[in-house]
């Protein structure tokens, strides 16, 4: 056999793998990848144009620009009271996608295990098998809002569980968390001397309430590993700039790996997000209030045309029932595609306890979304429904 066994079993990711099945159909209302439709901020896209102009085409630190890791520092240290030395304890990151992998390469020993609240990223169980560990899945349904909860962690915790990935504002729920409820999972983190791999790239959209970084509850600095980056609140996802803060041993081991793997995150990308951390506040804020008024619309048009849908506290996505369509998630896409042209993602891409949800994107314009509502409205109209 040609290919490692490791590669071998890991499935391919069930997004890309169904969105093959959109590439050349005509007049497809797209709901499905994950990207801002906002463009970069000018500001930022003219100081990327100004720097290859001057002439930055080289490689910098493998750590990362320096000014760039200072203006993070400087950004987290006044938006949120976190202090990160940015000699050694802030690594910059091709996305957080990289640093995720690092994460996991640079904790792990064979075997290991990771707790991952369940639905989640696509890529959570890879990273952590890639990796060499097992992924534990702790299941969360729409009962309770897609919450893990504090007790769910106590029971799975124990021997051979290094820690636990946790993404907030959830990619696919849009749940979050509030500074109480993570009081409450911080706890049980303590007491199983547990690392938390804290992924917070949707930070900046939260809707209901103030975003509070696990970093900054007392006595948890030193066990997070803080995931951030530029991709989804600055419309920043070509740029691949993301950054890694936590412990120097942890930071430098992630360094050990990125500088063989990688050697640095690009220059133009890494001049952007300086002029991105300068400047960007009313951009943001202006995207945020768009996202918030589509929220609203989508989930409340899911419910009423009889698509059960909790509200998301953050990110840009849905994520409904489809139980009531007597059919699987992979189906109802599938089918969906076929007879509407609304392309959704499956909700098993992100769990096999998913397979009865579907993840909307509201990342769209707000015609759009009219529009694929109505045409979802005709699909579960159908006369073999």
């Amino acid at each position: 056999m040609r290919i490692s066994k490791r590669v071998d079993q890991v499935v391919p990711s069930g997004i890309r793998a169904f969105f093959d099945l959109v590439l050349g159909m005509q007049d497809v209302i797209s709901l499905g990848v994950g990207e801002p439709d906002f463009v970069t901020p000018w500001h930022v896209r003219a100081r990327a144009i100004e720097s290859l102009e001057q002439g930055y085409t080289s490689y910098t630190s493998n750590k990362g620009m320096i000014e760039l890791r200072r203006d993070i520092a400087a950004f987290l240290k006044k938006r949120h009271q976190i202090e990160y030395d940015p000699e050694e304890e802030i690594l910059i990151t091709v996305g957080v996608s990289e640093a995720l992998d690092l994460a996991m390469r640079s904790i792990l020993n064979p075997g290991e295990k990771i707790l991952i609240p369940e639905p989640c990223y696509v890529a959570y169980g890879p990273v952590v098998e890639l990796a060499g560990g097992e992924p534990v899945f702790l299941e969360t349904s729409i009962e309770n809002g897609f919450k893990v909860s504090p007790q769910q962690i106590d029971e799975a915790a124990g021997r051979g569980v290094r820690g636990i990935l946790f993404g907030y504002p959830c990619n696919p729920t849009g749940t979050s968390y509030s500074k109480k409820e993570l009081e409450a999972i911080a706890k049980v983190i303590k007491k199983h001397d547990m690392l938390i791999i804290s992924d917070e790239l949707y930070d900046e959209l939260t809707y209901d309430f103030e975003h509070t970084p696990m970093a900054a509850l007392p006595q948890m600095r030193n066990r997070v590993i803080y995931l951030n980056g530029f991709s989804k609140s600055y419309a920043m996802t070509g740029f691949r700039i993301g950054y890694v803060c936590g412990p120097s041993d942890i930071v430098g081991a992630m360094t050990k790996i990125h500088q063989y793997t990688m050697l640095c995150a690009p220059i133009t990308g890494q001049m952007a997000a300086i002029e991105a951390l300068k400047d960007s506040a009313g951009d943001v804020y202006a995207m945020k209030k768009e996202y918030d008024r589509r929220r609203r619309f989508i989930v409340g048009a899911l419910n009423d045309i009889g698509l059960t849908c909790h509200m998301p506290q953050g990110a840009f996505y849905a994520f409904p029932s489809i139980k009531a369509s007597g059919e699987n998630s992979m189906d109802f896409a599938k089918n969906l595609l076929l007879q509407q042209k609304v392309a959704v993602v499956p909700g098993v891409a992100f769990g096999q306890s998913c397979a009865q949800h579907v993840r909307i994107s509201y990342a769209s314009n707000y015609d759009n979304l009219k529009e694929a509502v109505s045409r979802i409205e005709k699909y579960l109209k159908r006369p073999n429904f």
